[in-house]
C-alpha cells in the first residue's frame, strides 16, 4: 500500500519522509494552490459577462468564490495527480492552523482523489510527533475552511473596493487592506499627536547622600519630591499641550528655583524620616506566542517581524522547534516533563518549583488550542547542543531559555523606600526620597531577563542597594544638583510596539502581524528611521480619506468585532453567506455595507484632502510624484519645494518649511559652462539632496522611435560643500565621478573611485572599498588603492570611536575606565565588564564613584551561565483525536 502525503513546505519532506519510513511518498504542495483570481486575465471564461466577475467573487449570490490554479502551481498540480494515482490512499499534513486548513481542502477540491483521504497534524517535526500524528488522523475540519474562505473574501471585497478610490483620489498605485489600513491609520495618529504636542520644562533635584564611613554603599541617590508639603512636578503632571494638570497641591519648579533650593541645601542636615521595606516577588514570564516571540526578538536581537518568523519557519522545518504561528501559552505535559528534568539538572532542585507552572492565556478566543513556542522533542536540546549556527541559534537559545524560565520558581527580593527632610537656608521645607531593590533569591531570572520596549525602563534583574539606615539617623550631601527636565512627545510605534497594540485592540491575528508590518512598508504608507515606524505623507492622505468616507472599515472596534465573527464561523455557529452579505451589503437596520458605502461617496476634493495647512500661506501638498511644500519664500513669491524623503513629519514645522522654500527643488543656480562640451552647469535641490547637472540643448528633430533618450550628468554634493557657495569649479569635479584610478596589474580589472549613497568607496570589479575622506575621491593613487585593496575586508565593521569621556582607573581593577557610545546608548568600560547607563546618569556627569558602581554590580553578576549537552529520548504523548464533518466540495457558483 502506498500512501501520497502532502505537506507544504518542499523542506519538510525529507525530514518526514525518513520518518514515515516505506510506503509513503512525501510532496509538498508549496503553499496555496489556488486562490482568487489575480486580474481580470485570470478569471474564467464563463464568469466574465458576470458583473461581478472582477471581484472573483458572486456578491450577487451566496457569496461563491471563483477558485483558480495561479500559472506558477499548475505543473505541481500535474504532479500531484500523477502521484495521487499511483497511491492507495491521500493524508493531507498541511499546517495546523485555519490557512493550512484550507490548504488542505483546495487540494482535495482539485485533486478529486477517488482513494481515502485523512487529515494528519502535528506540532513539531519530530519522530515521535510524527508518529502520532500519522496514527490519529481525522477529517477536514470544513468550519475551520469556512472561517478561512471567508477572511479571504472579507480582504478580497475590501481591498478590491476601497483602492480604486485611494488610487483616483490620493495616488496611483496604493491599495486598501481590511487590518493594513487599520495598522497605517494607529502609526499616523501616534504621529498626530507628535505635531501636535508642545513640550513643557519642569526641574527637580538630584541629590547624592552620604550615609558616613561603615556604611555599604556609603553614597546613595535620592530625588526631591515634595517642598513645603506641596509636590513637586515631574513629567506626568503635564498634559500635550504643556499645561500642568496634576492634582494640587502641585508645585512647578523652574530652572532658577531649583537651583535656589540646591544651593540652601547643600550645608543642610538631612534626617531619615522613614524606611518602609516589602518583600519582592516577581513570577516567571509565559512561554512564547508568536506576538510574544517576535517582540523579544525585536528587543533582544533587533530583528523586525518578518525575520523573527523567517528564521522561526526554519527552526519549525528543521525539527528544532514547535510550530511558530499560535495564540496559546499552553505546555503539553511533554513538555512540561523535559523542561523539569532540564531545570533540576542545569539549575538544581532549589530554583524547580513543587508542581508544574501553567499559564493562562490572554488572547481571547485563542486559535485551536496550539501549543506555545518551545523547544521540539520529549527531551530538549541545550542551543549548544543542536548544532545551529547564525540567526537559527539565536532564536532558538531565545525559545529555550523563555521555556526553561517558565518552568523555575519566582525571583524573590525585597524593595527600600527612604524618605528623607531636609530645611533648606531659606527656610523652606523639602523632602527627597531613594528607593532601592534586592533579589535574595534570583529563580527563573537566573535562566531569562524580558526586555523592554521603553529604553529608559529598569530591567527585571535590576538591583539598587541602599545603606542601612534607619529613622532619626542623619546624612549628608555628597552633591546635590537642579536637573531641568522636558516632557516627551509619545513614542513612535516600532514593531514591537505596534504588534503589541494590535493585539492589545484584539486586530487582526498574530500570525498575520509580520506580514501586516511588511506591507505597509513596502507599500510606502510607512518607512523606518531606526528602529520607529514613520508615516510617510500619503499615509496621511489615505487615512484622512477612509477616516471621512469609510469610518467604519477603518474603526478600531469594528475591525477587532470582524475577529469574533470570524472565530464564530470557525465554532460552525455564524454561515459564511450570511457573514459576508452584512459586510458588503450592510444589515437591514444599518446602511453601512461596503458597497453602498463606495456607491455613495459623492464628490470628493482630491486637492483638499492631500493638503495640510502650516499656515501663513504654507501648506504641505501630496501630489503624484510624492509629497512637496507650497508657499511664499521671503520675498513674497510663491514657491515649491519638496520635501526630503527622511524629514519625518513632525519635523516639518514652519520654520523648517521657510527654509525649504528658501531654496526650493527644481530652482536652478547658473555656475558656468563646461568647456569641454559647452554646456551649462547648473545646481539644485532635488528630493534626494542638492546636486549639480548639466543642461541638455533641445533636439532640433524628433528623436527616432525606439532611440535612447540622452541623459544629463549629475552629482552630488560632497558634505563639505554648500548649494549657494558650490562653484563652477566644485561641479566640474562632481562630473568627473566616477574617476578611473588604474587598473589593477594582477586581475585587469579597472579600479574607479565614486561617490555613493553611503560616502566616497573604491570599485573594482564587484568588489568595493571604503574610503576615509570624499578628498579622495579625487587624489587617490593606483598605489594607494592598491594597499587599500590589500588589506583584508572589514565586513559591516567600523574602527572603534574614541570614547566620550575618560574618568580614571576603576578602584577594583586598576584599569582605565571610560564612557562610550554603544547600540543601546552610552555606556562605562574597563576594557572588560561593560555596563550601561542607568535612568538619571548623564554623560557629562557621571563620576569615577558611579562608573565603579555600576562596573561592581556587573562583575557581581558573573559571566553567562553555559548550556551543557543532553540527549533527546524520551517519547511524545499522540495528540487527542478530534473528528469533524467530511469535506464538502464548494465550487464557484454562476448566477
Amino acid at each position: 500500500m502506498t500512501s501520497l502525503v502532502i505537506v507544504e513546505s518542499p523542506k519538510k519532506i525529507a525530514q518526514i519522509a525518513g520518518y514515515l519510513g516505506k510506503g509513503y511518498v512525501v510532496e509538498a504542495s508549496f503553499g496555496h494552490v489556488r486562490d482568487l483570481p489575480n486580474g481580470a486575465a485570470e478569471v474564467p471564461a464563463k464568469y466574465k459577462g458576470q458583473p461581478w466577475a472582477r471581484l472573483g467573487v458572486d456578491v450577487d449570490g451566496d457569496f461563491d468564490p471563483v477558485y483558480v490554479v495561479p500559472a506558477d502551481k499548475k505543473a505541481q498540480i500535474t504532479k500531484l495527480k500523477k502521484l495521487l494515482k499511483e497511491s492507495d490512499e491521500l493524508i493531507l499534513a498541511t499546517d495546523e492552523d485555519r490557512e493550512g486548513e484550507a490548504i488542505a481542502w483546495h487540494l482535495v477540491d482539485e485533486l478529486k482523489p477517488k482513494v481515502p483521504v485523512r487529515r494528519m497534524t502535528f506540532n513539531e517535526i519530530t519522530p515521535q510527533a510524527i508518529e502520532a500524528a500519522i496514527a490519529n488522523t481525522r477529517e477536514i475540519n470544513t468550519d475551520l475552511v469556512d472561517a478561512q474562505e471567508t477572511r479571504r473574501i472579507l480582504d478580497r471585497l475590501y481591498g478590491y473596493e476601497v483602492s480604486p478610490v485611494l488610487w483616483k483620489k490620493v495616488m496611483s498605485g496604493l491599495s486598501a487592506g481590511r487590518v493594513q489600513s487599520v495598522a497605517t491609520r494607529l502609526v499616523v495618529e501616534r504621529e498626530r499627536e507628535r505635531i501636535a504636542f508642545r513640550s513643557a520644562t519642569y526641574a527637580d533635584l538630584d541629590a547624592r547622600l552620604d550615609a558616613g564611613e561603615g556604611k555599604d554603599p556609603q553614597v546613595f541617590p535620592a530625588r526631591l519630591v515634595n517642598v513645603d508639603g506641596a509636590r513637586v512636578a515631574q513629567g506626568r503632571d503635564f498634559d500635550s499641550e504643556g499645561q500642568l494638570t496634576g492634582k494640587p497641591p502641585v508645585i512647578h519648579l523652574d530652572e532658577a528655583r531649583a537651583v535656589a533650593l540646591a544651593d540652601g541645601l547643600r550645608d543642610a542636615t538631612f534626617t531619615i524620616r522613614s524606611v518602609e521595606s516589602k518583600p519582592y516577588t516577581r513570577r516567571p514570564y509565559a512561554p512564547f506566542r508568536t506576538v510574544t516571540l517576535q517582540q523579544e526578538a525585536g528587543r533582544k536581537l533587533g530583528w523586525g517581524a518578518q525575520r523573527t518568523m523567517q528564521v522561526a519557519q526554519r527552526l519549525y522545518e528543521g525539527g528544532h522547534i514547535t510550530y511558530m504561528r499560535t495564540d496559546s501559552t499552553t505546555l503539553s505535559q511533554t513538555a512540561l516533563d523535559a523542561a523539569r528534568a532540564q531545570v533540576r539538572e542545569l539549575y538544581g532542585p532549589d530554583y524547580l518549583p513543587e508542581a508544574p507552572r501553567t499559564y493562562a492565556s490572554k488572547v481571547k478566543n485563542a486559535q485551536e488550542a496550539h501549543e506555545a513556542i518551545r523547544p521540539a522533542g520529549e527531551t530538549f536540546r541545550t542551543p549548544g547542543d543542536t548544532g545551529l549556527s547564525g540567526d537559527e541559534f539565536r532564536l532558538y537559545e531565545l525559545v529555550w531559555m523563555r521555556t526553561m524560565a517558565s518552568q523555575m520558581k519566582d525571583a524573590r527580593g525585597n524593595t527600600v523606600t527612604v524618605r528623607i527632610g531636609a530645611t533648606a537656608g531659606s527656610g523652606e521645607e523639602c523632602e527627597l526620597t531613594s528607593s532601592g531593590r534586592t533579589i535574595t533569591f534570583y529563580g527563573f531570572l537566573k535562566a531569562y531577563v524580558e526586555g523592554a520596549d521603553d529604553p529608559e525602563a529598569e530591567s527585571d534583574d535590576k538591583q539598587t542597594r541602599l545603606p542601612d539606615v534607619a529613622e532619626g539617623e542623619t546624612v549628608t550631601a555628597a552633591s546635590i544638583e537642579a536637573a531641568v527636565h522636558a516632557t516627551k512627545p509619545p513614542a513612535r510605534y516600532t514593531e514591537q510596539t505596534l504588534i503589541g497594540e494590535l493585539e492589545k485592540r484584539e486586530i487582526g491575528r498574530p500570525s498575520t502581524y509580520a506580514s501586516i508590518i511588511q506591507t505597509i512598508l513596502n507599500r510606502g504608507y510607512v518607512y523606518k528611521k531606526g528602529n520607529a515606524l514613520v508615516p510617510a505623507w500619503v499615509a496621511f492622505s489615505a487615512t484622512r480619506l477612509l477616516e471621512r468616507h469609510f469610518g467604519r472599515l477603518v474603526d478600531y472596534g469594528f475591525t477587532a468585532m470582524m475577529e469574533d465573527v470570524l472565530d464564530e464561523v470557525a465554532a460552525g455557529r455564524e454561515r459564511r453567506p450570511e457573514v459576508l452579505h452584512s459586510f458588503y451589503y450592510g444589515d437591514k437596520t444599518e446602511d453601512t455595507g461596503l458597497k453602498k458605502l463606495v456607491d455613495g461617496l459623492g464628490d470628493i476634493d482630491a486637492r483638499e484632502l492631500s493638503t495640510f495647512d502650516l499656515g501663513d500661506g504654507v501648506a504641505i501638498r501630496v501630489g503624484r510624484y510624492g509629497p512637496y511644500l507650497e508657499g511664499p519664500d521671503a520675498d513674497g513669491v510663491v514657491q515649491r519645494a519638496n520635501i526630503p524623503d527622511d524629514l519625518p513629519p513632525d519635523e516639518l514645522t514652519m520654520d523648517k518649511a521657510r527654509e525649504l522654500l528658501a531654496n526650493p527643488a527644481g530652482q536652478d543656480r547658473e555656475l558656468g559652462v563646461d568647456p569641454s562640451t559647452g554646456r551649462t552647469i547648473v545646481a539644485k535641490n532635488g528630493r534626494f539632496g542638492p546636486y549639480v547637472t548639466e543642461v541638455l540643448p533641445e533636439a532640433e528633430t524628433p528623436a527616432k522611435k525606439g532611440a535612447k533618450k540622452e541623459k544629463p550628468k549629475t552629482g552630488s554634493l560632497l558634505k563639505s560643500m554648500d548649494l549657494d557657495t558650490v562653484t563652477i569649479d566644485d561641479a566640474l569635479k562632481l562630473l568627473s565621478l566616477p574617476r578611473v584610478v588604474g587598473v589593477d596589474p594582477e586581475s585587469g580589472d579597472e579600479i574607479t573611485a565614486q561617490n555613493g549613497r553611503y560616502g566616497p568607496y573604491l570599485k573594482k570589479g564587484t568588489d568595493s572599498r571604503s574610503l576615509e575622506t570624499e578628498e579622495q575621491l579625487f587624489d587617490i593613487t593606483l598605489e594607494q588603492a592598491l594597499a587599500i585593496y590589500a588589506q583584508p575586508k572589514q565586513r559591516g565593521r567600523r574602527q572603534a570611536a574614541a570614547p566620550l569621556k575618560e574618568l580614571g582607573n576603576d578602584p577594583a581593577s586598576g584599569s582605565p575606565v571610560v564612557v562610550k557610545d554603544g547600540r543601546f546608548g552610552p555606556y562605562v568600560t574597563d576594557g572588560e565588564y561593560n555596563a550601561t547607563l542607568r535612568k538619571g546618569d548623564e554623560v557629562e556627569t557621571v563620576t569615577l564613584e558611579r562608573a565603579a558602581e555600576l562596573l561592581a554590580e556587573k562583575r557581581a553578576k558573573g559571566p553567562a551561565k553555559k548550556s551543557t549537552r543532553k540527549k533527546s529520548t524520551a517519547k511524545k504523548t499522540p495528540a487527542k483525536k478530534t473528528t469533524k464533518k467530511s469535506t464538502a466540495k464548494k465550487t464557484a457558483k454562476k448566477s
